[in-house]
């Protein structure tokens, strides 16, 4: 398989993920504000999913444009990857009903953790098969750091959700604000090495 064909296999799940999310939200019956107040819970459970899933197709359209090859091992961390990422409206949709109880944030955010582990088993693929390319090993050092930074944060907000969820969303949250700000040594790196296509 191609590295065309892989990314756009990805770019298909991640735009049918984000598209259950939203027809999950369903449009209140009665036509008053006060019906939509009702639905902050899962409109913010949305928004904080649409993020992390528009995050984790930024930074593999990153990885993909500078890999060089594609592996079986790629190929199936890669599919790995996007089975996490498939329970997304799944755990949304739960946290967001249940109005941010305890159980559903738990399990937001093991599976927060267990996307988390998939791409970084992700980096793992390429940077076995790429080895020889120094600018890929450096975008993969960049990620990886992050993506500890990011594990040992989930994992204070996963024990934290069984006494007191506010502070498990707000931890999440920052760990989508250490992904979102771009990250400049990234596109600096490819746009040095233009013949990564």
């Amino acid at each position: 398989m191609t590295k065309t064909r892989l990314e756009a296999f990805s770019d298909g799940v991640l735009a049918i993920i984000i598209t259950i999310m939203v027809l999950e939200m369903k449009t209140p019956h009665e036509a008053s504000w006060h019906s939509l107040v009702d639905l902050k819970a899962i409109f913010i459970s949305y928004i904080l999913s649409f993020v992390g899933v528009a995050i984790y197709w930024v930074n593999h359209h990153h990885l993909i444009q500078a890999i060089k090859n594609v592996s079986s091992a790629i190929l199936w961390t890669n599919i790995n990857l996007l089975f996490w990422l498939s329970l997304t409206p799944f755990v949304t949709g739960w946290m967001g009903e249940s109005h941010f109880e305890n159980a559903p944030v738990i399990l937001y955010t093991l599976n927060c953790i267990l996307c988390g582990m998939a791409y970084f088993f992700l980096l793992i693929a390429i940077r076995k098969t790429h080895k020889q390319h120094s600018y890929i090993m450096e975008i993969i050092s960049y990620q990886s750091k992050k993506g500890l930074i990011s594990a040992g944060l989930y994992f204070i907000a996963l024990i934290i959700g069984f006494f007191y969820t506010p502070v498990s969303i707000a931890i999440i949250i920052i760990v989508a604000l250490i992904w979102i700000i771009p990250d400049k040594n990234i596109e600096k790196i490819l746009s040095e090495n233009p013949n990564h296509h």
